[in-house]
């Protein structure tokens, strides 16, 4: 059998997603918006491959206006300290919202086709999309309640009217899952009377209603200007929660995945060569589900990892880190998984739930609690609360394990980052992380949010004061981990796909055996979680006969008796020097 041709394949997407709608209309109503006059598709799709990644890239996670002095576009500053820290070191940048907004830092779009012009303008944002494969938030669950679309809509005006999803008190919303515990429901009044809105985060952040297409392809010439101005990987913010369908929980329906299908099909016969990353902070099996069939995302985020490496580290075993890590799955052909510690957003503890129980999870919370951190909970279906992040740096994080704090900081930090960059798929890096940021209470006071302890705007002439001097923190962890990070991208046995084996050490080691592509490079990737010296016998880990076998960490032979294991040593034992 033949494969459905394009046309096919989006027309079966879309009547699916949209039955009452002429399908054959719509979808060349998407072939409008996605490929205007002047563009063109390709004439064969991308097929699912190995060749998108390699071990060379690593991400740069950071707010547009990180870095300020005052007198500067915060976008130039960034594109210096881009130029003059990362360039070697990471060839991706996750710029989070450079829109104009009101509230959650960006997250709540007044206008998607403009740059934030306390940040700078579009001639920016190209600049370091020129330099670095730029990554871009689609905010494409909702909109700011003070922008111009809920303002038309408040007002009548066609076609925004219908942009946004409506529901009655009285209908049953007990299972709806909420990331907040702010009210579901907001009413407003608009020129078509009293009505109530859907706001899954905020009532500052109401939710479009995909239920009608006209939502779905203003949308799509979004991401068309998008990909003009030079993103390469789009971020699909909060996607789980798309469709929404009274009576159901609301998260992860059918009629999402295909809305994702959908951007997938559109993506593979693009021309720009583009990735679609999903941002779902969801338990493992809800994650794994945006792969689809190999035609989703390209790349899910890796949410156990934080919360996961975060208790390996406090708890001085790696046990369940292990336990978890056997039963991942290798992402699909064409498919990876973005690594990472530390975001923008807390450490989430959804991602936690079935792995860690819930008196772990307390003390934890406890222990961040000693180092100043905070906890944001969530409403349950039916009523009550649960965690849903720890709010910290993620280097202050590591200040301490339950025995209280010590003098290992440095260490099991850099420790917690190596695992990032030892596992299959891509490493990603928080700027705060690579910087040593400590918590900044002052922000939390002054901003009301507990999410503003791990998003400190950085005095630029004083951080690079800062990182000129090698006896502070912050020169030493970015010099650290961009070593490190350095050094990864020279292995072919660290790219996404290469194979991956979960070692049985012991329980204070996390013990990985990587292999590249072509089998010609081994890695025994091991890293001490704990504060003891740990040996472990080098016939545990099944060296090749014959063979040379070199820590690339510290470029020492590996003896053949016991390799030793100093407090949070990491190293990376290889054949292929």
């Amino acid at each position: 059998m033949t494969e459905p041709t394009f046309s096919n394949r989006l027309t079966d997407l879309l009547e699916f997603i949209y039955p009452e709608v002429n399908s054959h209309i719509l979808a060349s109503q998407v072939i409008e918006a996605f490929w205007p006059e002047g563009t063109h598709r390709r004439r064969k799709p991308r097929k699912p491959g190995n060749n998108l990644w390699s071990q060379k890239d690593a991400v740069l996670i950071t707010y547009g206006d990180s870095l300020i002095d005052g007198h500067h576009k915060p976008l130039d500053l960034m594109h210096d300290f881009l130029l003059r820290r990362m360039k070697g070191v990471v060839n991706g940048v996750h710029i989070l919202p450079f829109f104009p907004y009101t509230s959650d830092d960006g997250f709540a779009v007044t206008d998607y086709r403009k740059v934030n012009p306390q940040l700078g303008e579009w001639s920016d944002i190209t600049r370091i999309g020129s330099e670095f494969h730029l990554m871009s938030d689609l905010v494409l669950n909702h909109v700011s309640s003070q922008g111009v679309w809920f303002n038309a809509y408040r007002q009548g005006q066609k076609p925004y009217d219908r942009f946004f999803y409506e529901a009655d008190p009285s209908d049953d919303l007990s299972m709806v899952v909420r990331p907040r515990t702010t009210p579901l429901l907001q009413e407003v009044e608009t020129a078509m009377g009293t009505r109530h809105v859907w706001c899954t985060f905020s009532h500052d952040q109401v939710d479009l209603d995909y239920s009608n297409p006209d939502v779905l392809l203003e949308i799509l010439r979004i991401v068309r200007l998008h990909l003009d101005k030079g993103v390469r990987i789009l971020r699909l913010d909060a996607v789980a929660f798309l469709w929404k369908q009274i009576g159901t929980n609301c998260i992860h329906l059918p009629q999402t995945h295909a809305v994702i299908q959908m951007l997938r099909l559109l993506m593979d016969y693009a021309t720009e060569s583009v990735i679609l990353l999903t941002e779902t902070n969801v338990p493992k099996a809800e994650n794994l589900s945006y792969f689809g069939h190999r035609n989703e995302a390209h790349v899910v985020y890796n949410f156990p990892l934080p919360p996961l490496i975060l208790h390996a580290m406090m708890s001085g075993t790696a046990e369940t880190l292990i336990e978890w890590q056997r039963t991942m799955p290798p992402a699909p052909l064409g498919c990876a998984y973005l690594n990472f510690t530390a975001s923008h957003d807390g450490i989430g503890m959804r991602p936690a739930e079935g792995l860690l129980p819930p008196e772990e999870i307390a003390r934890m919370i406890e222990a961040i609690g000693a180092l100043g951190g905070l906890v944001s909970m969530r409403s349950l279906p039916g009523g009550g609360e649960a965690p849903y992040e720890i709010n910290c740096s993620y280097f202050e994080a590591m200040g301490r394990t339950y025995a209280g704090p010590d003098e290992h900081q440095l260490a099991r930090f850099l420790c917690s980052q190596t695992i990032v960059m030892s596992l299959e798929g891509i490493p990603a890096f928080y700027i705060h992380s690579m910087l040593a940021t400590p918590n900044d209470h002052e922000a939390v006071k002054r901003r009301g949010m507990n999410r503003a302890i791990n998003r400190h705007r950085w005095d630029y002439p004083a951080l690079l004061e800062a990182l000129d001097d090698p006896e502070t923190v912050h020169a030493q962890v970015l010099e650290m981990v961009s070593d490190r990070v350095k050094l990864r991208a020279a292995q072919p046995a660290f790219h996404p796909n290469a194979t991956q084996f979960t070692l049985n050490l012991d329980a204070r080691i996390f013990g990985l055996w990587r292999q590249s592509l072509d089998r010609a490079q081994s890695i025994f990737a091991l890293h001490n979680v704990s504060a003891d010296t740990v040996e472990i016998p080098a016939g545990q880990l099944n060296l090749i006969a014959d063979e040379r076998w070199v820590d690339l960490i510290t470029g020492e032979e590996v003896p053949a008796g016991l390799v030793e294991m100093a407090p949070y040593q990491c190293r990376w034992i290889t054949n292929l020097v």
